[in-house]
């Protein structure tokens, strides 16, 4: 009986360890952790990126020249309601010609839908190298010519299948973003 009872307690030492290493570990925890981000000093014009899942989310505060220039593009992109793959790249809240929750903010994970290059900023309006010659402003993805206007919306006849992906987001208040966690949009 006292060698079944330190037998019984031996297991229990050795299976505990051994089964609370299937747990996802602090770092990895973090890794899908939700991020809250301070925007209360971010200006018209200007981009503030921030890590979340490895991937980095720009969060711009659009001009309103910016935002008056969306809805002239609209036949000129190749989704430009959003409406491919929605359950992936764009939440139900940023199915609008902002792609976004606030018109002047958008957020959005900065990496091109078609091989994960990051584009680069190219906010000025006109003509540019590897740009039209009426640009509104947008981003350009330097591996493979892909632009975006200032929504993170893809023109027609580019290598990007897709928009860029809107993360789930919500404001806790008019300075701050979390980004990860929707529950209160």
């Amino acid at each position: 009986m006292a060698s079944g009872c330190a037998g019984a307690v031996g297991v229990g030492f050795t299976a505990v360890p051994f089964v609370s290493s299937f747990q996802p570990s602090e770092r990895a925890r973090a890794a899908g952790a939700a991020v809250e981000v301070d925007i209360g000093a971010l200006k018209p014009g200007e981009k503030l990126t921030v890590e979340w899942r490895g991937k980095p989310v720009w969060i711009i505060k659009r001009t309103p020249e910016q935002l008056a220039a969306l809805p002239k593009l609209d036949g000129q992109l190749a989704d430009p309601k959003s409406l491919r793959n929605p359950a992936d790249l764009t939440p139900e809240y940023a199915r609008n010609e902002h792609r976004s929750i606030k018109p002047e903010i958008l957020v959005a994970v900065g990496i091109c839908s078609h091989l994960g290059c990051s584009p680069s900023d190219k906010f000025q309006p006109g003509a540019q190298p590897s740009l039209p010659d009426d640009w509104a402003g947008g981003f350009l993805c330097p591996c493979h010519g892909s632009t975006f206007d200032m929504a993170g919306r893809v023109f027609k006849n580019k290598p990007a299948p897709d928009n860029l992906e809107v993360p789930p987001h919500m404001y806790l208040s008019d300075t701050r973003l979390l980004i990860g966690e929707d529950k209160k949009a």
